[in-house]
């Protein structure tokens, strides 16, 4: 991958507007994706800081070579990825609107995002095709229990699949409904809460424990 200024500098500054597309305002963009397919967008108003902040907390990012979002919408947690993400890094951001991948193509400007539009059962392939045997983490908002039928279980499935050994499935959800698709495939799940959220959301990490030595 070539050198960029947007690869080595640090902090919020490494992703910057491309100047030369106008683009709708985020809000504007995912209040139309929410309204066009409300089954695969959890919620109308986008994640809160604190929420972000707690969900991407246990993240080891030095260790961090693949990251993998599902439902990235406008890139509410895209951008606080990217910030947190080593130079050297890649995050893979799979959305099956393609205006959401369209609009983080033109909005974000980073060599290590790659937008796919696609679905989330199918990361194997996705990771595989962009050249990585596994992902570290892969993070998801997707509203499983709207999700239509087999669609969330195929997701648990190949998820747990893609995680290498030590990684995570980082999960904030509306409702509980989520834990029937990743508790056959993870072997540890931490739990937690945000209320400063709308509407407040329920955090999962569904853990792939290290193998005995």
């Amino acid at each position: 991958m070539p050198t960029s200024t947007a690869r080595t500098l640090k902090g919020p500054r490494r992703f910057v507007r491309r100047s030369a597309h106008r683009v709708p305002s985020p809000r504007w963009q995912f209040l139309r994706g929410f309204l066009k397919n409300p089954v695969m967008v959890g919620s109308i108003i986008p994640s809160s800081d604190k929420l972000i902040d707690k969900m991407l907390g246990p993240v080891d990012w030095d260790n961090t070579k693949l990251f993998v979002e599902y439902g990235p919408g406008v890139g509410t947690f895209t951008r606080p990825i990217l910030d947190r993400l080593g130079p050297d890094a890649t995050l893979i951001a799979i959305d099956t609107n393609a205006e959401f991948v369209s609009y983080l193509k033109k909005d974000i400007d980073d060599p290590r995002l790659v937008a796919v539009a696609g679905s989330a059962a199918e990361v194997e392939k996705i990771v595989a095709d962009r050249g990585f045997d596994h992902a570290d983490y892969v993070l998801s908002g997707l509203p499983f229990s709207t999700l239509p039928p087999g669609v969330g279980a195929a997701i648990g499935k190949a998820t747990s699949r893609v995680i290498r050994p030590g990684g995570a499935f980082l999960v904030y959800q509306f409702s509980p409904k989520v834990l029937d698709f990743i508790k056959p495939w993870f072997q540890r799940i931490d739990r937690g809460f945000e209320w400063i959220n709308v509407p407040p959301a329920t955090l999962f990490w569904a853990w792939r424990e290290e193998a005995a030595e």
